[in-house]
């Protein structure tokens, strides 16, 4: 107890340390960016030390191209930014700073004078400070009697120095004077970078400490730096690029190319350990060349500088690293930084999804509402009918005051009473209206006429209205119907986004471990159940190794069925195949049609589809034109088409047929319609959805026994509104599940077609689909002595078990790969 007690304190203590480490990382980070950025010290220090920089022991082209470049990030600071240049230049010599502040009062007046007349870029400051240091340089020369054509030579050197380091700099300042949101630099960044850091350190040449050179020192800090974020290819970049910058300050100095060039390639490739690799890595490379070219006291006062380098690195925070690590592509900070800002675009492209499907719900709701508040009144319906009757005839009747003052309880019950007879039978005579009010009315004719007249008025109001409202209630279901296609799309988009790499290398290692020659494997979903991979190889010339090979291995790798989805087996230019693997699906459909055309047409006024999904679902949809011949074809292909643009939207199946219902409704004023049957299985579970719009019974045969599925629908096109019903049923492997459109159906001549149908498919021999279409379709025109009477169209389909064709081929040594877990 004791001891697990102990352990308990332990771990608490160790929680504690990680997260006051955590949280001092994260203050020093915030300080460091106060510091740097907001306090615009470090922006003093790049001025200083670039004004002291200088190359070919003459020439400072560092200080005007960063004055430059701050005129249009640090405006507000330019006048501490020019101080701490001058600084720095005085502490070289005065010449040198005579020329830096002309060159700055030059750029300053040129980019003044540009802004006041156009709006000034980045592009003219290249040219306007190669100007002003040629010009700056020259007038110092003119003013010491100095001026000759070696002068003029190096002045034109410097100038063209400049040029070159303002566009880099235009480059690199901002990287490290701006906080970017997206990390993310091109390799030419990176060079410029780099450049920038080196030319920064230029500045610390001559300074010396116990006989250490500074330079030196921050060369080699700046090459583990990179070493351990980059690897080596970035470490011997930048031992190449510092080193050759450091040489040309001082020329005694260029064996540091190799030395920093071979320190970091050595380090980098050490850089998979800890920090002490890394170092150990630099130690090894800069001790190697420095005994190779180096006298015993060059060989300390190296090894001191390298000491020195590896103490800074190992006392800097990691933080530090991390912040590097994010401009480095390839790096693990780099990506995660790039998937935090995808994860922005994404979460932002998602709400903006959530806000139009939420404005296509309150558009529902408004059309849904004003449907129930302009639900008709029934009292007020049959007095605005009264009114308008006696309108044209009470009011200019003599006895107007006996019938309506006197006896008003009377006169207005007879009157509902004859309307409500002409609601019931259309219209109304003399022998049908109440005795007392016959008795008493002088104007019955008159009265008769206009209440037929008013009838009919109002009946097409009432129609109009309901069709208002129907159209209403439709427009809101469909509203409705996009807003939650809308919001699942958005709930996609808004899926965790996973890299899978070490689980790529892990697949690809496992193939390549049993022979196979694969150059790439692309995992685009590893969740159970919906697996789909991508894999390319060399070309196997014909001999299908992705379902005898790939799709067994990937199944015993994986844990689940792995099917062949889609496969490119011709040998591409490069000579490489491609093939889309994915989790297989518990059954599997196999179908089979058979059709004809009135009288041996071509075009038959019957369509069908067989439309697979995704999600692992397929629908099978059958539409019978009204009529024969090229317009009925025309009808029901257009309707297939639109029904299933709309189920692959991932609109729901009910709403589908609505849609396509409104549209046939609208599209033509001549009467249109035509008959659908829909047939939606679920391949994951075998349960199937059938819609029944006008269409002919379907006919599961389960061994003997055969079962008629049918409903109670209208086909579409004919009303503006349909009710749909949905009919559900479970199937089993071994089923056969038969389509058939009123050609097939109303073709016997009995009267109990149904019964027909049931003892014929019993009778039926075969269970191949194809075959079963065939005898059927025979059959009926066997009925007929050749004769076809009607367009025919016969669909079956069986669902049955999914086998593999492939047993699962172990795999030795297979590594268990760790699924990701999938956060929506």
């Amino acid at each position: 107890m004791i001891r697990n007690q102990s352990m308990s304190a332990t771990a608490k203590m160790t929680g504690r340390m990680g997260v006051t480490l955590e949280g001092a990382n994260k203050k020093g980070r915030n300080w460091l960016y106060a510091v740097s950025h907001q306090w615009s010290v470090l922006h003093l220090v790049m001025g200083f030390l670039l004004g002291r920089a200088i190359i070919l022991q003459e020439l400072s082209p560092f200080a005007v191209p960063f004055f430059a470049v701050m005129y249009f990030l640090k405006r507000n600071r330019l006048l501490l930014i020019m101080f701490s240049i001058m600084a720095g230049s005085a502490m070289q010599s005065i010449e040198i700073a005579s020329a830096n502040f002309i060159g700055m009062a030059i750029v300053l007046v040129l980019l003044s004078g540009v802004e006041k007349r156009r709006r000034i870029e980045l592009n003219y400051t290249p040219l306007l400070s190669s100007l002003a240091v040629l010009l700056s340089s020259t007038a110092v020369d003119y003013i010491m009697n100095k001026l000759s054509w070696h002068a003029v030579f190096m002045n034109g050197v410097a100038a063209l120095l400049s040029l070159i380091l303002t566009l880099i700099f235009v480059q690199a300042v901002p990287i490290l004077t701006s906080k970017r949101s997206h990390q993310h630099l091109r390799t030419e960044e990176i060079i410029c970078l780099i450049i920038l850091l080196a030319s920064i350190m230029t500045g610390t040449v001559g300074w010396i400490i116990q006989d250490i050179s500074v330079d030196n020192v921050l060369s080699r800090y700046l090459v583990l730096l990179f070493a351990a974020v980059g690897g080596g290819t970035v470490g011997a970049a930048v031992g190449v690029v510092t080193g050759l910058v450091l040489s040309l300050a001082n020329i005694d100095a260029i064996h540091q190319i190799s030395l920093l060039a071979f320190s970091g390639l050595l380090a980098g490739l050490l850089r998979e350990g800890k920090k002490w690799t890394v170092a150990l890595g630099l130690l090894i490379g800069s001790s190697i060349l420095t005994i190779y070219v180096g006298e015993q006291r060059e060989i300390l006062q190296s090894s001191l500088e390298t000491f020195a380098a590896v103490l800074l690195f190992l006392l800097t925070p990691k933080f530090v690293q991390e912040e590097i690590a994010k401009f480095i592509p390839g790096t693990e900070e780099n990506a995660s930084s790039q998937q935090q800002y995808l994860r922005k675009v994404r979460d932002i492209t998602a709400g903006k999804m959530n806000q139009f499907a939420q404005l296509f719900t309150k558009l529902s709701e408004t059309f849904a509402y004003q449907h129930l508040t302009e639900a008709p009144d029934e009292e007020r319906q049959k007095d605005y009918f009264l009114s308008e009757v006696t309108k044209n005839t009470c009011q200019r009747c003599w006895k107007k005051d006996q019938c309506w003052n006197r006896d008003f309880d009377n006169t207005y019950e007879a009157l509902t009473d004859m309307m409500h007879i002409m609601q019931r039978d259309g219209d109304i005579n003399v022998n049908e209206m109440p005795k007392g009010w016959v008795r008493k009315c002088v104007k019955q004719d008159r009265m008769l006429a206009y209440m037929e007249q008013e009838y009919v008025r109002w009946q097409t109001q009432l129609n109009l209205k309901q069709q208002i409202a129907e159209s209403r209630r439709l427009v809101a279901d469909q509203l409705a119907g996009v807003s939650r296609v809308m919001k699942n799309f958005a709930s996609e988009i808004q899926k965790e986004g996973i890299h899978l790499h070490v689980q790529e290398e892990q697949i690809l290692g496992a193939l390549e471990g049993v022979g196979l020659s694969v150059q790439n494997v692309d995992i685009l979903n590893l969740e159970e159940g919906k697996v789909d991979i991508e894999i390319t190889q060399l070309s196997c010339q014909g001999r299908d190794e992705c379902s005898k090979i790939i799709a067994p291995l990937l199944t015993d790798i994986l844990g689940e069925k792995i099917m062949v989805k889609n496969k490119n087996c011709q040998a591409l230019e490069e000579g490489t195949c491609r093939m889309c693997l994915g989790s297989a699906q518990a059954f599997e459909i196999e179908t089979g049609v058979a059709g004809a055309a009135k009288g041996g047409q071509l075009l038959s006024g019957d369509c069908f589809k067989i439309m697979e999904f995704g999600s692992g679902k397929m629908a099978l949809a059958m539409s019978d034109g009204m009529g024969n011949g090229e317009r009925a074809y025309l009808e029901s292909s257009s309707t297939l088409e639109l029904l299933q643009q709309l189920l692959e939207s991932g609109m729901e199946e009910t709403l589908s047929i609505k849609s396509v219902n409104t549209v046939l409704s609208l599209r033509s004023p001549d009467e249109v319609f035509a008959t659908v049957d829909l047939a939606l299985i679920d391949q994951h579970t075998g349960q199937a959805k059938f819609i029944k719009t006008g269409s002919t019974p379907s006919f599961i045969k389960r061994g003997k026994e055969v079962i008629p599925i049918s409903a109670n629908n209208l086909p579409i096109g004919i009303i503006d509104d349909i009710e749909v019903d949905v009919v559900s049923y479970q199937l089993k492997p071994g089923d056969l599940l038969i389509m058939v459109t009123d050609g097939i159906y109303e073709a016997p001549r009995v009267e109990n077609k149904n019964l027909w149908m049931k003892r014929k498919i019993s009778e039926l021999k075969t269970n191949d689909p194809q075959e079963v279409a065939d005898c059927l379709l025979e059959l009926v025109i066997r009925q007929h002595y050749g004769e076809i009477h009607d367009d025919m169209t016969v669909m079956v389909a069986r669902i049955e078990h999914y086998m593999l064709p492939w047993a699962t081929i172990p795999v030795p040594n297979a590594p268990k790969i760790d699924r990701p877990r999938y956060v929506s």
